[in-house]
């Protein structure tokens, strides 16, 4: 029951910040002090485990964590938290555009075997976010002002027709649902926090677009919307004022969205889409 109850608290831990050990639930950190800590010497898995290819697992070539019979699935969770904190790392400015980082320099960064980063790392490019370094890691990609003009008119001609028909078919009740989206965007935008704010304005758009019921739709969109949200080339921090403004145009747009005006609805998304946080 106790590894039942830590697993439950462990699910419920938030992503960790950039630099930030991973710890794989239940695994007691090596060398700690206190209750739960554990010896730095490997223990082995219990007897009545069977190996991994008697069960038809998958292996990898990294060891598994001290104490663990190989779980696949820990393994890819640990690779989410670590996707998770390279992208608010690209977001908020702590990974640099131009700048080369090694698979395993992060790794000692995250407390993680380099595996599990180059799997994120691997992610990240198929993104656009970084590209491959032959022999050296992953290097931040390098965007201009014209590549975010091309990705916000993308998004323009993807999302603005949808918003229209919402407009048009979508009852006022359902709009009002999303005003708590619309709110965590402003509260982020107040602190000026800009890792959490790129992910709560991702947050009110798939809302938004997922009343069109069209799973492809909301897919291509997120992507286009993500790929917006990483760094400029030798751009300056997003003053607070900017995301401030960029964050009530949300509530302006559920606004709109409720009168049915559509004229509105379409000069909103479009401003928001060209604006400089959103």
């Amino acid at each position: 029951m106790e590894q039942g109850r830590a697993r439950e608290r462990a699910q419920q831990e938030p992503y960790p910040p950039f630099g930030k050990a991973v710890r794989v639930p239940g695994q007691a950190r090596c060398g700690a002090s206190g209750p739960g800590s554990a010896p730095c010497e490997p223990a082995s898995a219990p007897a009545s485990a069977p190996p991994a290819s008697a069960r038809g697992e998958h292996t990898h070539s990294e060891p598994p964590a001290p104490g663990l019979a190989p779980r696949p699935v820990r393994r890819h969770s640990v690779r989410g938290q670590i996707l998770q904190a390279l992208r608010t790392a690209l977001v908020g400015g702590e990974l640099v555009p131009g700048e080369v980082y090694s698979a395993p320099v992060l790794a000692e960064r995250f407390g993680v075997s380099a595996t599990p980063v180059r799997e994120a790392m691997q992610q990240l490019a198929t993104e656009g976010a970084v590209e491959v370094v032959p022999n050296r890691g992953f290097r931040v990609t390098e965007r201009t002002p014209r590549e975010l003009a091309e990705l916000a008119e993308v998004r323009a001609l993807i999302e603005i027709p949808v918003m229209l028909r919402l407009a048009r078919t979508i009852p006022a009740a359902r709009w009002a649902e999303l005003r708590p989206l619309a709110e965590a965007t402003s509260a982020a935008a107040a602190r000026g926090d800009r890792a959490h704010y790129a992910e709560a304005d991702r947050a009110f758009h798939r809302a938004v677009l997922s009343l069109a019921g069209n799973e492809q739709l909301l897919a291509v969109a997120d992507d286009l919307h993500r790929r917006s949200q990483w760094p400029l080339m030798s751009a300056p921090a997003t003053r607070h004022g900017d995301l401030v403004a960029d964050a009530a145009e949300h509530t302006a747009l559920l606004d709109a969205l409720v009168a049915q005006d559509l004229p509105v609805v379409q000069s909103l998304v479009r401003e928001h889409f060209t604006g400089s946080a959103g």
